[in-house]
């Protein structure tokens, strides 16, 4: 699969892949929302693997050329909407939500290239709020797929619980072995009982600093060729 992206400014890395991978251990169906889609990838793989309806929103108007442009590129019918997803309403209510959401916080250095300042500071979009307009547009016993940053993750908690969200499933990224996690992917469920399964973490890097093999196995399966452009 085919992606462009800016030539500058924020592109995906490898955070939405290792999301993707973690959204392959669920069986994705009805409608989808992918919240802040960028160039489109991580709706674009849910569209190319499942037999779902894919829907995405994108804050920024240049994103939303290139989301369109690469649905087209690879024949995907995709429904995306520009605008701010906390003030957006949406025709319908979703099974599934998606997202590899802005986590940094006000502590952390700002970029002050625009595209990369709204694709990864929490202030565009605060978890709380982000919850609170889930939790509207989700189907009932709707699911969230989503990664963060892991040191927040008791905050995280708190706040899933505050909004009626349980834990079905977690799983921690490390770059080393000997590393703390850096992204935790969570899926939660609206009023759910299941207690939380913990996956296997998975740890980037080898002791050599390379790639692991099963990190490998991931871009292999996830196929995403990327060309930056000017539009």
């Amino acid at each position: 699969m085919i992606i462009y992206q800016p030539p500058h400014g924020y592109c995906y890395n490898s955070d939405t892949i290792f999301l993707y991978d973690f959204i392959t251990n669920f069986k994705i169906s009805g409608e989808v929302l992918d919240i802040g889609t960028g160039s489109g990838i991580l709706a674009l793989l849910v569209a190319r693997d499942y037999d779902a309806k894919v829907n995405a929103i994108e804050i920024q108007e240049e994103f939303v050329k290139y989301a369109k442009i690469n649905a087209q590129a690879n024949k995907k019918d995709i429904t995306i909407y520009f605008g701010n997803f906390l003030h957006m309403v949406f025709e319908k209510k979703f099974d599934f939500l998606i997202s590899n959401p802005p986590f940094y916080h006000h502590n952390v250095l700002r970029s002050h290239n625009k595209m990369i300042d709204f694709a990864r500071y929490s202030g565009h979009l605060p978890f709380e709020k982000f919850l609170q307009k889930a939790n509207s547009i989700l189907k009932p016993k709707g699911g969230l797929i989503f990664c963060y940053d892991a040191k927040q993750v008791q905050e995280l908690m708190s706040k899933l619980s505050l909004y009626k969200f349980q834990i079905e499933a977690m799983k921690f990224v490390h770059p080393h072995a000997t590393k703390p996690a850096s992204l935790v992917m969570i899926y939660a469920k609206k009023s759910s009982k299941s207690l939380c399964k913990i996956f296997p973490p998975l740890v980037v890097f080898n002791e050599k600093g390379e790639y692991a093999k099963h990190t490998h196995e991931i871009f292999k399966k996830v196929g995403v060729h990327s060309i930056k452009c000017s539009l």
